[in-house]
């Protein structure tokens, strides 16, 4: 980071240089509440099948931030009617937007049973944290507007649509940003045109109806990221290790077995029961440091999770549809045959996302919030652009869970379960 007078610039490798201008964004930046995102991890697990994947929510949060400031200046470049009085409000609300994800990002969010929305506005709300404090003493009630955006409560859907909608700041840096970490191509698309093509109209924002291109660029290559980057199988096998662990140790608790707890925050964070405090105090080293005690504690199965979560001793996966339905109790039976306890070495994992979720009900007509809408100038009209691009067509209607079952390599490898495996192939060709 380097500073001159009224200024602040982080180098960045997506955005190039990211500015700051406000002294509030800067005294947000340095609080406690978005330093700790230095130590969570953006992308959780993907580490385990692309190394370089390992940077932090905090870049991202800023890269957020950074989108939402250039989507304003665009705004005033061409001469669109944004309403100003929100720009401190939603540069602050895309800043923040990520400040209450847990250890490893959404990969516990299950086992929380929390997602980090929730958290982001419990932590904004909150009068412990410094977000708080420095918000409310910038401007009383700037907490909850702020927090009313992300919750997408606030009462303007064109504030909201920036931080939270189809092509909005969140989408648009962390696509780009997963992409250059993790060295693949699938999440490119030409950011600077999409910026320079969005407009506000009314109460939503538009895209130039000369940009389709462009928008199906960028949904395809959402698209692609979560099949090639978020889906990869070795991430999921890392999650599923993770979320084993925790299970293991909260199911230990429960039973009246100690466990040795290298940070006071850790116990509440397993048992479920946390303060806004304690979820503070929690981060992917504690975790990390609690899993290297772990896997020398007398418990065999919490030991093994850890040490095949330290060091990359993951399961090996098949596609459900190879083993289910006439396979399972056989390979549980299998696992148990080896040595492992089914309910933490035969793991089904299931995932899914809509990569353009434009509907809202069941009555199939398009959401204002949540559609990408294209705006012909010369005709005033605007078109859900669905409906003039077949690509997009194609993956908006695609809504396929994936599932998958885990299970040790030894017994993947095991011929029994290579001919479970085999004669599922078989009849599902027949």
């Amino acid at each position: 980071m380097s500073m001159s007078e009224g200024e602040k610039v982080f180098k960045d490798p997506v955005h190039g240089y990211i500015y700051v201008h406000d002294p509030l964004i800067w005294d947000l930046i340095n609080t406690r509440e978005m330093q700790r995102l230095r130590r969570i991890r953006q992308l959780g697990t993907t580490y385990f099948a692309y190394p370089g994947g390992d940077h932090s929510r905090f870049s991202h949060s800023l890269g957020v931030y950074e989108v939402i400031r250039q989507m304003i200046h665009a705004f005033d470049r061409n001469g669109y009617p944004w309403p100003h009085d929100y720009d401190r409000l939603v540069m602050v609300a895309g800043l923040l937007h990520d400040v209450g994800h847990a250890p490893f990002s959404h990969a516990l969010e299950k086992f929380l049973q929390r997602r980090h929305e929730w958290w982001s506005v419990a932590l904004i709300e909150s009068p412990v944290t410094e977000v708080h404090q420095v918000l409310e003493s910038q401007q009383p009630g700037l907490a909850k507007a702020v927090a009313d955006v992300i919750a997408k409560r606030f009462p303007s859907p064109l504030a909201v649509s920036l931080v939270s909608g189809q092509l909005d700041a969140d989408r648009l840096d962390y696509l780009m940003r997963d992409s250059l970490a993790t060295g693949v191509d699938y999440g490119k698309f030409d950011l600077a045109r999409i910026i320079r093509v969005l407009q506000p109209l009314e109460d939503r924002l538009v895209v130039r109806q000369s940009a389709l291109h462009t928008v199906e660029a960028y949904l395809l290559a959402r698209y692609f990221m979560y099949w090639q980057v978020y889906f990869h199988p070795v991430s999921r096998a890392g999650e599923v290790l993770l979320r084993g662990i925790l299970d293991r140790a909260r199911t230990l608790l429960s039973a009246g077995e100690s466990l040795l707890m290298p940070h006071p925050a850790l116990l509440p964070f397993v048992t479920g029961e946390l303060t806004v405090e304690e979820y503070l105090a929690m981060d992917d080293m504690i975790l990390y440091t609690a899993f290297a005690s772990w896997q020398d504690g007398p418990d065999p199965i919490l030991r093994d999770l850890c040490q095949r979560f330290l060091y990359r001793r993951l399961f090996k996966e098949v596609p459900w549809s190879q083993v289910a339905p006439l396979g399972i109790d056989t390979i549980r039976d299998l696992v148990r045959a080896h040595g492992y306890d089914p309910g933490y070495y035969c793991v089904v994992d299931e995932t899914s996302t809509v990569y353009y979720d434009y509907y809202l009900g069941s009555d199939r007509e398009p959401n204002h919030a949540n559609a990408i809408w294209l705006y012909d100038k010369r005709s005033g009209r605007i078109t859900e652009v669905s409906s003039v691009s077949l690509p997009i067509q194609a993956i908006a209607s695609e809504h396929r869970p994936l599932r998958r079952l885990y299970v040790p390599e030894d017994v993947w490898r095991d011929p029994a379960f290579q001919h479970i495996v085999q004669e599922q192939d078989r009849r599902g060709a027949s």
